[in-house]
């Protein structure tokens, strides 16, 4: 009876993550987002027929970090059985990765990529976590291959142009960063385009290069006011950064769209829009509602730390008329 319900239930719970994920993909056609739902659900369950325990598929009243990590251990001791599977590599180094275990996930990121050269989405994730887990954000040797294999393997995968051109940009080779991204917009939806526009006018200006004829930079979707907390200068270094940040509401922590500003001589105001959308392909005007938060942070990581200050979130339709205004609690 176990070994019945068991992997229906993984497949229930794979289907019901597979709805949170591929929400935002609704808009485009009802069938296909069912469809991705439903092939996501069989996935579940064959994954869980691949691991075969049933203790990780317990159910608890509450998921927490605890069970997770329950789950990432059951499939570590699957793959130490089997250690020549490399969608099992992958799907632990996403797991580490939601755990914010960067330096875990790029391990088994890699492990994925030496077992499957020939797979481009592979590779560009084990490149991603390469440089999540790098202290600089950086895309080093090996992962700038990775990326540059996958290109030349699926040259009309987004993702691998798109994080080659930052790259590039990451070791100045900004007039190749932007012929890498210029590629890409006969493939992109007319938002992402002109957000992707604005970051090639970025490159060949710090390349010194003209910009391109008709090319402007995409105006503000949101104006946000944030109302900084009183601080003491001593316990803030010069090195702190305000990060104003614009994240789908019910999806995952990283934002759509993202400005990262010095604390002194902050603006009233700053603007946001499709420009600053760290991933073209899911500009912040492909979003109908978001979460907009401020974060000042002493070190001006990306990464949040424990004592960084953030506002009280506050969510915004788009598109959005007056000014969005945030505070500290």
């Amino acid at each position: 009876m176990v070994n019945h319900w068991l992997p229906m239930l993984a497949g229930l719970v794979a289907a019901l993550m597979a709805a949170l994920v591929l929400w935002p993909l609704r808009q485009r056609g009802r069938r296909g987002f069912v469809v991705g739902v439903l092939a996501l659900g069989v996935a579940g369950a064959c994954l869980y027929l691949l691991v075969g325990d049933p203790r990780a598929a317990q159910v608890q009243p509450t998921p927490s970090a605890a069970t997770l990590r329950d789950g990432v251990q059951a499939l570590q001791d699957a793959l130490e059985r089997d250690p020549q599977r490399a969608d099992g590599w992958a799907l632990l180094g996403r797991s580490q990765a939601e755990l914010g275990n960067a330096a875990a996930a790029a391990d088994a990121f890699a492990r994925a990529a030496a077992l499957a050269p020939d797979d481009p989405g592979v590779l560009v994730e084990a490149a991603q976590a390469r440089a999540q887990a790098d202290a600089g954000k950086q895309f080093d040797d090996t992962a700038m291959a990775w990326l540059q294999q996958a290109r030349a393997q699926a040259p009309d995968a987004e993702r691998a142009s798109w994080l080659l051109g930052i790259a590039l940009r990451q070791r100045g080779k900004n007039a190749e960063a932007a012929d890498v991204w210029s590629g890409l917009l006969p493939r992109l939806e007319p938002g992402a385009a002109q957000a992707l526009q604005a970051q090639i006018a970025l490159a060949r200006e710090a390349a010194g290069q003209a910009p391109d004829a008709g090319a402007a930079a995409p105006p503000a979707l949101l104006q946000v006011r944030v109302q900084l907390p009183a601080l003491k200068n001593a316990e803030w270094p010069a090195s702190t950064q305000v990060f104003v940040l614009a994240r789908a509401v019910g999806g995952p922590p990283m934002p759509v769209a993202a400005r990262k500003l010095p604390l002194s001589g902050f603006p009233d105001t700053v603007g946001l829009g499709d420009g600053d959308s760290p991933m073209p392909t899911a500009p912040l005007s492909a979003h109908r509602e978001v979460e907009v938060v401020a974060r000042i942070s002493r070190s001006g990581s990306a990464n949040r730390s424990e004592d960084d200050l953030q506002s009280v979130p506050v969510k915004v339709s788009l598109p959005h008329d007056g000014v969005v205004e945030l505070r500290f609690p």
